[in-house]
C-alpha cells in the first residue's frame, strides 16, 4: 500500500483551491482535486502538480447537486484503488460560490444554492467520504472572515459559513476518537477570481480593504494555501477544533 499522504481538495482548480493544492504538493502529499465545469483549467493544474513530482487527478463535482455525491465518492474510491491507497488522509472543503445580495432582496433559490454549496453539501459529502478518510487524518473547512466582521450583502454567505464553523467543532468532538482532526481556516479579503474577481478588478475596493489591515494590503492565494497545508501535516497533530483566521489582522 502507498504510504504517501493524500489530500482531497474541493474546488481545487482555481483561486485559493489551486494554491492549496500546490502547497500540499510542496509538503509531499498527493492530491485529488475537484472542479465544477472548467475541465481544461483543472487539467492544467494537475499537470503542474505532477510536474512537482506528485500524483494528482481532477474529478468533476457540483456541490449544488447532492444527488451526484455517490458517483463522485465511487470515482474517488476507484482512483484510490488505482494508486494502491487505503483512503484519503485529509479532506479540504474549499469549493464555494460568491455573491452579495442585500437581505431584503434574497430569493429562496439564491438561499438554497448557498445552503447546498456551503453547508448542506459539506455536511453530506463529508459524511459519504468518511469511510474513505484514514484514521489519524484531518478535515479543513474553509470559512470566511465575514463570520467575525460584518459587510452588507453577505448575510447568506456568512451565515452558512458560520453554521459550518459550528459543525466543524462538533466534528472535532465526534471524530476525535478516530484520530481525525477538524479545523477551520477563515480567509479575509483575498485577491482572486472569486465572486467574479470583485477585489482584483476593483482598485478602489482593493485599496479600501487593504487599509483595514495593519499590513496595508489584501490577501493573496499563497497567504492561505500554506496555512491549509500546515494543518495537513504531522506538525499540526495537536491542532484541533480551531478557527484560524488568515486576514492580516483586519479590524473593520
Amino acid at each position: 500500500m502507498s504510504e504517501t499522504k493524500i489530500a482531497l481538495v474541493t474546488g481545487g482548480s482555481r483561486g485559493l483551491g489551486k494554491d492549496m493544492a500546490l502547497s500540499l504538493v510542496r509538503k509531499g502529499l498527493d492530491v485529488i482535486l475537484t472542479y465544477r465545469s472548467q475541465k481544461e483549467e483543472a487539467g492544467a493544474v494537475v499537470q503542474e502538480l505532477e510536474a512537482a513530482g506528485r500524483r494528482a487527478v481532477a474529478l468533476p463535482l457540483d456541490m449544488n447537486n447532492l444527488g451526484s455525491y455517490d458517483g463522485f465518492v465511487q470515482a474517488v474510491a476507484n482512483h484510490l484503488s488505482g494508486w494502491n491507497a487505503t483512503g484519503i488522509d485529509f479532506l479540504v472543503n474549499n469549493a464555494g460560490i460568491g455573491g452579495t445580495v442585500p437581505f431584503e432582496k434574497v430569493t429562496e433559490a439564491f438561499f438554497d444554492e448557498f445552503l447546498n454549496v456551503h453547508y448542506k453539501g459539506i455536511f453530506f459529502l463529508t459524511q459519504k467520504l468518511l469511510p474513505h478518510l484514514n484514521e489519524g487524518g484531518g478535515i479543513v473547512n474553509v470559512s470566511t472572515g465575514t463570520t467575525r466582521f460584518v459587510n452588507p450583502g453577505y448575510s447568506v454567505y456568512a451565515s452558512m459559513k458560520g453554521a459550518m464553523e459550528v459543525l466543524t467543532r462538533y466534528w472535532a468532538k465526534e471524530l476525535g476518537p478516530k484520530g481525525i482532526r477538524s479545523n477551520i481556516v477563515a480567509p479575509g479579503p483575498v485577491e482572486t477570481d472569486f465572486n467574479n474577481g470583485t477585489i482584483r478588478s476593483n482598485p478602489q475596493l482593493k485599496e479600501r480593504l487593504a487599509a483595514l489591515s495593519p499590513l496595508n494590503r489584501v490577501g493573496r492565494p499563497d497567504d492561505i494555501g500554506g496555512v491549509v497545508a500546515f494543518l495537513c501535516t504531522d506538525e499540526a497533530r495537536w491542532v484541533n477544533a480551531q478557527r484560524i483566521e488568515v486576514a492580516g489582522g483586519i479590524n473593520p
